[in-house]
């Protein structure tokens, strides 16, 4: 066969030989760098990026449910709304924890307190089920309820942690009228709420009028009788604002006395109790307050009711300056 010359073109073709080495590992007829692959890598990476990001501000808005350690949560970072009681429905929701697992997570807010031993995150709600979950944890030891199931939340303000753990308790349970007014008079004791009042009315801000009222009544046994009622959260509102009016009448004593008396072991026969004093005729009689002119055309009448003081002025003499003058002096007041 005769030998076939080489033309122009076919000699400036490149060889294999002028490329540089192929890298090891390479199949013949795939290159060292594919544009394909370099925009695979790069999506890739893009990916994994967008990916962590999305899980991040799920964390931080709290929509990513976290497994936490049980230890790592401050149950008393706010006073809660729901008194501790050991009760049918403590019970049976343990039942079900051990049946069926936590099903619906807690409520959690990250703390900085900067202090050695503090713990990480603070409790908003769900504290029966945080409860639950320690008291089958020290029963059976399994790892199962060794932690809890938590949305972290970032409240704005601690009054919008305490909303959070109202509104939550609100759907979830049924709170009592006691417990209500207990966490709106704690939350003013811990300088949550400048008063009582703004209490209500942040935490119950979706209650009628006529509900928040009954509250306020049920402030007047806790400050009365906080710490003397075995089984205040059971107080039924019908008999709760008896004993409202019974404090108004000067009884607190009386109460107090008849409740270490006897000392009831149920919440009925408690409630028995306190109806048999509502029934007393010496409970119902109303004294009439004492008015005395303390200043020219001021009239003072003073009502001393178990822990609350109604001072009344009223008068001619009853001015701006005078209410001015009367906060000044109570500011500068100290209890003794």
């Amino acid at each position: 066969m005769a030998r076939r010359r080489l033309t122009a073109v076919e000699m400036d073709v490149p060889r294999a030989e002028h490329f540089a080495p192929r890298p090891e590992g390479l199949s013949r007829g795939i290159s060292a760098a594919p544009i394909a692959r370099i925009a695979a890598d790069a999506a890739g990476t893009a990916a994994a990026e967008e990916l962590a990001r999305t899980l991040e501000t799920a964390r931080e808005t709290g929509h990513l449910v976290l497994d936490l350690e049980l230890d790592a949560i401050a149950p008393d970072h706010l006073t809660r709304d729901r008194l501790p009681a050991e009760d049918e429905e403590m019970a049976g929701l343990r039942e079900s924890l051990r049946a069926h697992g936590q099903r619906v997570p807690i409520e959690v807010t990250p703390l900085v307190t900067g202090k050695a031993g503090a713990l990480p995150y603070g409790l908003i709600s769900g504290w029966r089920r945080l409860t639950a979950l320690k008291a089958l944890h020290a029963e059976t030891g399994e790892a199962r309820f060794a932690t809890v199931q938590a949305l972290v939340r970032r409240p704005e303000s601690a009054e919008a942690a305490y909303v959070a753990m109202v509104e939550e308790n609100e759907l979830r349970v049924d709170l009592s009228h006691y417990e209500r007014a207990r966490v709106a008079a704690l939350a003013v004791r811990r300088g949550i709420f400048p008063s009582e009042k703004a209490a209500l009315l942040a935490l119950f801000a979706n209650a009628s009028r006529a509900k928040r009222s009954r509250i306020r009544a049920f402030l007047e046994i806790f400050h009365a009788l906080d710490g003397v009622l075995r089984f205040p959260a059971h107080l039924s509102e019908r008999l709760g604002l008896r004993l409202v009016d019974c404090l108004r009448d000067g009884a607190r004593d009386e109460i107090a006395a008849a409740v270490d008396r006897d000392d009831p072991q149920t919440p009925e026969a408690e409630a028995a109790l306190l109806e048999r004093l509502a029934r007393r005729p010496a409970v119902a009689a109303r004294p009439a307050p004492v008015v005395e002119e303390i200043l020219p055309g001021v009239a003072l009448s003073a009502r001393l009711s178990g822990r609350t003081l109604t001072l009344k002025l009223q008068g001619s003499g009853v001015t701006p300056d005078l209410h001015d003058s009367i906060r000044s002096l109570l500011a500068g007041l100290r209890p003794h």
